[in-house]
């Protein structure tokens, strides 16, 4: 393949393939430190919250509360590992370390790199939706089999936050405003997108803005496959993801290509 300025590029699955190998190649060397506080951190909310309201709180949409909690736990863990991937490692990659700078060195462009980005958070997305899935499943906190079904939500949730993410990162200018990101938008997210209550118990005037978060979503759709109950949210759910894949995707590629090609 010829690109317009006359220079011969792999295929394009290998030039994906390049970026996402580079990434895995550099996380697995310290696989251990980089693995364990994001597979531990919903295991102890679920212990702590899950275990503790337990008492309490009996049964929530019909399942008994830790089970509804854990079924959450597993698109949360995808959110949170995807966004710190394209928020602070992306821009720790951009500002200080340049290794985009011999990325870019090599026969791909800007679009390409991203979207190995995109893939590579998707990827670790599937990674510790497994992970969390496993321990949950040991405990027969999800149901199986279709409960195995999940961890592909779980990458198309890392998707979704890599490209929100990643558009982030190309407004910010000091690596301190990402507490911004985390404490304004993906907290409040994990409270108020399904993950800890129903949709159903929130005020008629937040409802709306719960719908437009990415997180409820990703929840939504687990949750009936968890149940094995589909109906027409599910294809809206679909529809959301993909849409805002498209547009903050194109979005992040357009923005970072500015920063990237002086």
């Amino acid at each position: 393949m010829k690109s317009s300025d006359g220079y011969a590029y792999p295929p394009l699955p290998a030039r994906l393939y390049g970026v996402w190998f580079r990434h895995m190649r550099v996380y697995t060397k310290n696989l251990l430190s980089n693995g364990l506080p994001p597979f531990l951190e919903p295991l102890i909310f679920l212990g702590g919250i899950g275990l503790g309201l337990g008492k309490y709180i009996t049964e929530m949409d019909g399942v008994p509360y830790i089970e509804f909690l854990a079924t959450g736990l597993l698109m949360t863990s995808s959110m949170f590992t995807a966004a710190f991937e394209c928020s602070f490692g992306t821009f720790i990659r951009l500002e200080f370390d340049k290794v985009y700078d011999g990325m870019l060195a090599a026969p791909m462009n800007v679009g390409d790199l991203i979207a190995g980005e995109i893939i590579w958070a998707g990827t670790k997305g599937f990674f510790f939706s497994c992970t969390v899935l496993i321990i949950v499943g040991l405990f027969g906190l999800v149901p199986l089999p279709q409960g195995l079904l999940a961890p592909f939500i779980g990458f198309f949730t890392g998707v979704m936050f890599a490209t929100l993410s990643l558009t982030v990162t190309s407004f910010v200018k000091t690596i301190n405003h990402f507490n911004f990101y985390f404490t304004g938008l993906l907290s409040p997210m994990f409270f108020f997108a399904g993950v800890v209550f129903p949709l159903e118990n929130l005020p008629p005037i937040v409802r709306p803005i719960a719908e437009i978060v990415p997180l409820t979503h990703s929840v939504r759709l687990v949750r009936s496959l968890a149940a094995w109950q589909w109906n027409r949210f599910v294809l809206i759910d679909l529809a959301y993801i993909f849409v805002f894949v498209a547009v903050f995707g194109t979005l992040a590629i357009s923005r970072l290509k500015k920063r990237l090609v002086l």
